[in-house]
C-alpha cells in the first residue's frame, strides 16, 4: 500500500559491511515541510500574541512616542520631566552605552516603552470600564440618550483598529454577581403565576429563610470565586451541566444544524463535501491566525471570542465520573465513516491545504471502496451514543493499546469527523414532512453513523445535502453557526462547482488514497457496542420531531406590531402551549452572556405575569382588540427587559446554580436551591443566530437560507422549540417531543404554534404574504 509505504522515513539492514541505510526522500521532505509549516504556525502565533498584548496599540504607535520624545529634545524640550536623564544615570558603564549619545537615545527609547505600555493600560481599563455600561440596551429605538451617544464616541475611539479575534479578551468586563435579594425577588416574580396561594407561600417561606440564613455564606464564597476566576458561571457550568452527566449525549445534549434548504449547489456529493471541508480548514487557517472579525453587537460592543478555540480538533473523552474535552493546537486530517469502515483522510500535501478538487477525489474513493467493515466496525461509533460509564469502560478495556488505540487515536485526533451517509434527504416544500425526516437524520442519524463525541460531524447525504451534529460541552449554537455561515457562504459564492457539478479545477491522481482505519474488536466489545447501540435507539425512536417553515410572514411584518420579532415569537409560544396542554409551565429560553469576558448563556424565564394574562385574556375571547394589544405590548415589553437583564448579568437561573455548587462543596442543604434546581422546564426555547457574518447580500439572495435546527426535549413530558426568524418573510421551527409521553405531540404543538402566530397577527391586522 501506498501510504504504507511512505509512513516510513527510513529502512536499514545488517550486512556483512556494516549497516546500510535507506532513506525515503519523499518522507523526509514531508518532514522538512510539516517542521517549517509548524515553525510558521508558532511564529504566527508569537507575533499575533504580541499584536493582541498591546492592542489598542501597535507597533507604529510605539514609533511615534520615541520619535516624538526624541524630537522634543531636539528643541530643549524635555517632556520626560527629567526622566530621561534619570534613566541614563542609572544605565551601566561600558558597552553597548559608549558614547553619551547612545546613552541618550536608549533612555528615551526606555522611557517612551513606559509611556506607551501605560497608555495602553489606561485606555484598556477605561474600555472594560465603558464596556461595564449596559444603559444603551434599556433604551427605546429611536430615543437614544446623550449619555449613550457620548458613551457610543468614545468606545469607538479606544476600540482601536482592525482588531483581531482575541483582541478585546482582556478589555471585557467580568460576569458581576449579582445580589441574593434581587436574584431571590426575581425568582419568586418568576414563578407566583405558576403556583397556587399554598405552593407559592411554601416556596416563599423557604425563599425568606434562605435569604436570610444560608445564601450570606454561599454568597461570600461566590464573589470570591469572582475575584480570581475570568469568569464565575463558565467553568462549573461546562463541568456540572454538560462534562459530569452520565447520561447519553444523543438527543439529550447534542443538537444539530441543517443546510441551506431553499437552493442546491450540486447533486454530488463528494464534490459539496469536497468544498466543505476545504471552506471549514480555510475557517481554521484564519481562526488560527485571528484574521477573523470578532462579532460585534451594534457594530460597536464586542462579543467574547473563548468559544472559538475548541472549535476544532477537539474531542470529549468519556471518564467514569466526569468526562474531559481533549483539544490539541493542530490536526492535518478528517475521519470519515462509510457503510460501516473508518478512514483517514489528510487535507495536506505537505504544507499545501488540499483543492476542493483533490478532497472531492479523496471523498469519491472511499465512495468506491468496495470493501467491507471489519468484526465490530459497522456499530463502534454507538459506544459515544450510549452511557458515558459504559463508554469509558469501554475505553479503557479494549482501546488502550494496540491498533484499536491508533485508530481511535486516529479519529479523536482529528480536526472534525465526516459522515457519508448511504441515504438522500432534503426539504420539499411541497411534501412538509421532508423536513422533519431531515432533521432527525442529523439529531442522531441511525446511532452509530455519527461519531457524537467529536465537536462536530459534518454529516453528507447522498444527493449532496450537508448538516452538522454537533457536541455542546465545548461552545453554544452561535458559535458553531459562525463556522457554518462561513462555509455555506464560501461554497455558494467563492469555490463554486463545474456544469456536471463537480467542483472546480483538476485532481491530483498521484495523492495517495485515504487511509481505511484497522480495528480488533473482540466479542466482548462487540456486546458492549450492541448494549450502547439499544440504549441509542430506544432514546432516538422515542424522539418525535415536527420541522415546519411558517410562510405567511416573518420579522418584516412583525416589527409592525412595534415589537421585537423573538417576543412576539415567545408569547405565540406561550399561547400555543396553553391551548395544547390547558396550563402554563416554567419555560426557558437561551441568551447569551457574551458581553462579558468567558460568557456563555444566562435563563430567560419568558412565561411571565404579563404574558399569561395576555394568553388567558385571548384564550377567554370577550376581550376588545385594543385591551388585547395593551396586554400583548405590555407582555412584550416584560419580555424585552428580562431579555436584558439576562443578557447584563442580572439574571436568576446562573447564580442560584452557582450557589447551589458551591453549598454542595460546602455539604449545607439548602431545600429551596434544590427544590429549585430541581424544576422541570417543560418548555425549552431557543432562538437560532443568523447573518453573524455578511458574506452576501440577503436581499439579493432571499432563497440562500439555512433553516436553521434544533434539539431534543429536555423534559420527559416537554416540548423542546428551536425557531429562525429567516429573513423578512419566513420563519422555520424546530418541535421535539417524546412519542413516551401521552400528553404531549410535536406536530400538534406545532400546528397551534402556527395558529397562535397568526392570531397575534390577526389582532394587530398585519397582513400576511402570499403563501
Amino acid at each position: 500500500m501506498a501510504e504504507a509505504h511512505q509512513a516510513v522515513a527510513f529502512q536499514f539492514t545488517v550486512t556483512p559491511e556494516g549497516v546500510d541505510f535507506q532513506l525515503s526522500r519523499e518522507v523526509l521532505k514531508h518532514i522538512y515541510l510539516s517542521v517549517i509549516r509548524s515553525w510558521k504556525k508558532r511564529l504566527i502565533r508569537i507575533k499575533n500574541g504580541i499584536l493582541r498584548g498591546v492592542y489598542p496599540g501597535s507597533p507604529t504607535s510605539w514609533l511615534v512616542v520615541v520619535m516624538a520624545t526624541a524630537g522634543s529634545s531636539y528643541y530643549n524640550v524635555d517632556i520626560s520631566m527629567g526622566l530621561v536623564y534619570y534613566i541614563q544615570r542609572w544605565l551601566p558603564e561600558g558597552r553597548p552605552y559608549r558614547t553619551p549619545y547612545t546613552r541618550t537615545l536608549f533612555s528615551m527609547a526606555i522611557f517612551s516603552t513606559g509611556v506607551w505600555m501605560m497608555g495602553i493600560f489606561f485606555f484598556r481599563q477605561t474600555l472594560k470600564l465603558l464596556l461595564s455600561y449596559h444603559g444603551w440596551m434599556f433604551e427605546l429605538h429611536g430615543q437614544t440618550s446623550h449619555l449613550t451617544r457620548v458613551w457610543a464616541v468614545c468606545v469607538r475611539l479606544l476600540s482601536g483598529r482592525r482588531p483581531m479575534l482575541y483582541s478585546f479578551q482582556t478589555s471585557l468586563p467580568k460576569l458581576p454577581v449579582p445580589s441574593v435579594p434581587a436574584t431571590v425577588h426575581r425568582y419568586l416574580e418568576s414563578v407566583e403565576h405558576l403556583l397556587d396561594d399554598e405552593q407559592y407561600y411554601r416556596m416563599e417561606t423557604l425563599a425568606k429563610e434562605f435569604e436570610e440564613k444560608t445564601a450570606p455564606r454561599l454568597q461570600k464564597y461566590l464573589v470570591l470565586k469572582s475575584w480570581w476566576a475570568t469568569n464565575y458561571v463558565s467553568d462549573w457550568w461546562e463541568e456540572y451541566v454538560y462534562l459530569r452527566g452520565r447520561n447519553p449525549i444523543v438527543v439529550n445534549s447534542n443538537y444539530y444544524v441543517m443546510d441551506l434548504v431553499l437552493v442546491k449547489n450540486t447533486d454530488v456529493q463528494a464534490a459539496r463535501l469536497g468544498n466543505a471541508v476545504h471552506a471549514m480548514i480555510t475557517y481554521r487557517r484564519k481562526l488560527d491566525r485571528e484574521e477573523i472579525k470578532p462579532v460585534m453587537a451594534l457594530g460597536l460592543v464586542p462579543m467574547c471570542s473563548y468559544q472559538m478555540e475548541r472549535m476544532f480538533n477537539t474531542t470529549r473523552i468519556p471518564g467514569k465520573d466526569t468526562d474531559v474535552l481533549q483539544h490539541l493546537p493542530d490536526s492535518r486530517h478528517v475521519a470519515v465513516y462509510h457503510k460501516g469502515r473508518f478512514f483517514k483522510v489528510w487535507l495536506y500535501e505537505g504544507s499545501r491545504l488540499l483543492k476542493p478538487r483533490d478532497l472531492e477525489m479523496q471523498f469519491q474513493r472511499i465512495l468506491d471502496d468496495p470493501s467491507p467493515p471489519q468484526p465490530g466496525e459497522e456499530r463502534l461509533a454507538a459506544l459515544t451514543a450510549g452511557g458515558r460509564v459504559e463508554w469509558a469502560q469501554a475505553r479503557q478495556a479494549f482501546f488502550s493499546s494496540g491498533k484499536n488505540k491508533a485508530a481511535l487515536d486516529a479519529i479523536e485526533r482529528a480536526a472534525f469527523f465526516v459522515a457519508l451517509d448511504e441515504e438522500s434527504h432534503h426539504y420539499d416544500p411541497e411534501d412538509e414532512a421532508s423536513l422533519s425526516l431531515y432533521g432527525k437524520a442529523l439529531l442522531h442519524g441511525n446511532c452509530y453513523n455519527r461519531w457524537f463525541d467529536k465537536s462536530f460531524t459534518l454529516i453528507s447525504f447522498k444527493n449532496g445535502q450537508l448538516g452538522l451534529n454537533t457536541e455542546h460541552a465545548w461552545a453554544d449554537a452561535p458559535i458553531i453557526g459562525h463556522l457554518w455561515e462561513f462555509v455555506l457562504g464560501t461554497d455558494s459564492f467563492h469555490l463554486g462547482y463545474t456544469e456536471t457539478g463537480h467542483c472546480l479545477g483538476k485532481p491530483n491522481p498521484v495523492l495517495p488514497p485515504p487511509q481505511r482505519l484497522q480495528w480488533d474488536i473482540p466479542k466482548q466489545c462487540q456486546a458492549v457496542i450492541e448494549s450502547s447501540y439499544q440504549v441509542a435507539k430506544a432514546l432516538a425512536d422515542d424522539v418525535e420531531l415536527y420541522c415546519f417553515q411558517f410562510l405567511p410572514f416573518g420579522k418584516g411584518l412583525i416589527k409592525k406590531c412595534r415589537t421585537s420579532p423573538d417576543a412576539f415569537v415567545q408569547i405565540a409560544l406561550q399561547l400555543a402551549h396553553f391551548r395544547d396542554r390547558g396550563k402554563f409551565c416554567l419555560t426557558y429560553e437561551a441568551s447569551m452572556t457574551r458581553m462579558f469576558r468567558e460568557g456563555r448563556t444566562e435563563t430567560v424565564r419568558s412565561c411571565t405575569r404579563e404574558s399569561t394574562a395576555f394568553v388567558q385574556a385571548m384564550v377567554q375571547g370577550r376581550h376588545l382588540n385594543e385591551d388585547l394589544q395593551r396586554l400583548f405590548r405590555k407582555a412584550a415589553e416584560k419580555h424585552q427587559n428580562m431579555y436584558r437583564l439576562a443578557m447584563t448579568g442580572a439574571g436568576i437561573d446562573r447564580h442560584l446554580f452557582c450557589l447551589y455548587v458551591v453549598s454542595k462543596y460546602l455539604g449545607v442543604e439548602s431545600p429551596f436551591l434544590a427544590e429549585v434546581l430541581s424544576e422541570p422546564w417543560r418548555l425549552s426555547t431557543s432562538q437560532i443566530a443568523q447573518f453573524q457574518i455578511r458574506m452576501f447580500d440577503p436581499n439579493k439572495y432571499p432563497k440562500h437560507l439555512g433553516a436553521g435546527g434544533g434539539f431534543g426535549p429536555v423534559a420527559d413530558d416537554g416540548y423542546g422549540v428551536s425557531y429562525m426568524i429567516a429573513g423578512e418573510n419566513t420563519i422555520f421551527f424546530h418541535v421535539s417531543s417524546k412519542f413516551s409521553s401521552s400528553e404531549t405531540n410535536a406536530q400538534r404543538f406545532g400546528n397551534q404554534i402556527r395558529q397562535a402566530l397568526l392570531d397575534i397577527a390577526n389582532l394587530f391586522q398585519v397582513p400576511k404574504a402570499d403563501g
